[in-house]
C-alpha cells in the first residue's frame, strides 16, 4: 500500500468521524436529507423542513398543519415566564442578542419547559398498558392514583394561571379532526381525555390540559419521541424569547432585576448585628 493510499484512507477515516444522515456538504453543494437546498428554498416551509430534518421525510400537509399549530401555541406566555424574564434581564445587562436568547433557553428544564416531554412519555406508557386490552379509563385512574400517592402533579394538566388554558381546545379539535380523517391514531387523544376525566373525578373539579398536555397529545399523535417534544417546545418558545430579548434590548433600561427598584426583596435572616457584640472578635 502506497503512502498516497495511506493518506486517502486517513482522510476517509477523518470524514467518517462526523458522518451523518442529515446534511451533505461539498463545494457549491448543500443537501438536506438528500434534497438540494436550492430546491427546498421557496418550495417548502420552515415547519416542513423541521419535520424533514427530524424524521427523514417530508410530512403530509395535515401532519405539517398539526405540527405548526402546536409550535405556534407554545411561542410565548408573557414576560412573567421564567425563560422570558431571564432573557429580558440578560438584555438589560448589555449582553448580545444571542447571549440573551441562550440565557432564556437554558431555563427550559424539567420544571419549566419539560412537562410536554413528560406527558408524551406518560401517553406512551398508557399506550403500552392499553395494548393488552385494559380499558383506557381504568389505566388513567391508576395513573392519577399513583401520582396523587406520590404527591406529584400529572404532567400536562392544570395551570397555575389559567382556569382553562385557551390553547387547549383548538389543538385538541385539530387532533380530533385528524383522527376522524385517519391521519393519526386515536390512542393518544383517548388517553389524554381519560386522564382529564380521572383527575376531575378524583379531585371533584375540572383539571383540563394545559399547553404541555395539549401539545403532547399532538406530538404523540404524530409519532414524535418524548424527548423531541421538549426540543420542539424549545424551538417554539425561542421565538418568544428572541422577540422579548430584542424588545428589551431596545428599551434603554440597564440592569433590570426581577423586582422594580421601589420594591425590596423580603429578608428573613437575623436582625442587624454589631461586630464584637457577643465577644466573637
Amino acid at each position: 500500500m502506497t503512502a498516497a493510499n495511506d493518506q486517502a484512507m486517513t482522510h476517509e477515516e477523518i470524514g467518517d468521524w462526523w458522518s451523518n444522515s442529515l446534511t451533505r456538504i461539498a463545494p457549491g453543494e448543500i443537501e438536506l436529507r438528500g434534497y438540494p437546498v436550492q430546491d427546498v428554498i421557496g418550495r417548502y416551509g420552515f415547519i416542513q423542513v423541521v419535520w424533514l430534518m427530524l424524521r427523514g421525510e417530508l410530512p403530509e400537509p395535515a401532519q405539517a398543519r398539526m405540527l405548526e399549530s402546536a409550535m405556534v401555541a407554545g411561542v410565548d406566555h408573557g414576560p412573567q415566564a421564567p425563560s422570558i424574564a431571564a432573557a429580558r434581564m440578560a438584555a438589560t445587562c448589555g449582553l448580545g442578542l444571542n447571549n440573551a436568547v441562550a440565557t432564556g433557553v437554558n431555563l427550559l428544564g424539567d420544571v419549566h419547559g419539560g412537562a410536554g416531554q413528560q406527558c408524551v412519555a406518560l401517553l406512551n406508557r398508557m399506550a403500552e398498558s392499553r395494548s393488552g386490552g385494559t380499558d383506557v379509563d381504568e389505566v388513567a385512574e391508576a395513573i392519577v392514583a399513583e401520582y396523587r400517592e406520590k404527591g406529584a402533579y400529572v404532567p400536562g394538566f392544570g395551570h397555575r394561571f389559567h382556569p382553562r388554558d385557551p390553547r387547549r381546545d383548538p389543538l385538541l379539535a385539530m387532533v380530533e379532526r385528524a383522527v376522524e380523517d385517519g391521519t393519526v391514531d386515536a390512542g393518544p387523544l383517548e388517553s389524554a381525555l381519560a386522564l382529564e376525566r380521572a383527575l376531575e373525578q378524583r379531585g371533584g373539579r375540572p383539571v383540563p390540559m394545559n399547553i404541555d398536555g395539549a401539545t403532547a397529545t399532538v406530538y404523540a399523535s404524530l409519532g414524535f419521541d418524548a424527548e423531541l417534544a421538549r426540543g420542539l417546545f424549545v424551538l417554539s418558545r425561542s421565538v418568544g424569547i428572541l422577540a422579548h430579548a430584542w424588545e428589551e434590548s431596545n428599551s434603554g433600561a440597564r440592569i433590570k432585576g426581577p423586582l422594580p427598584r421601589s420594591v425590596l426583596a423580603g429578608y428573613t435572616g437575623p436582625e442587624t448585628r454589631i461586630p464584637g457584640e457577643r465577644g466573637d472578635d
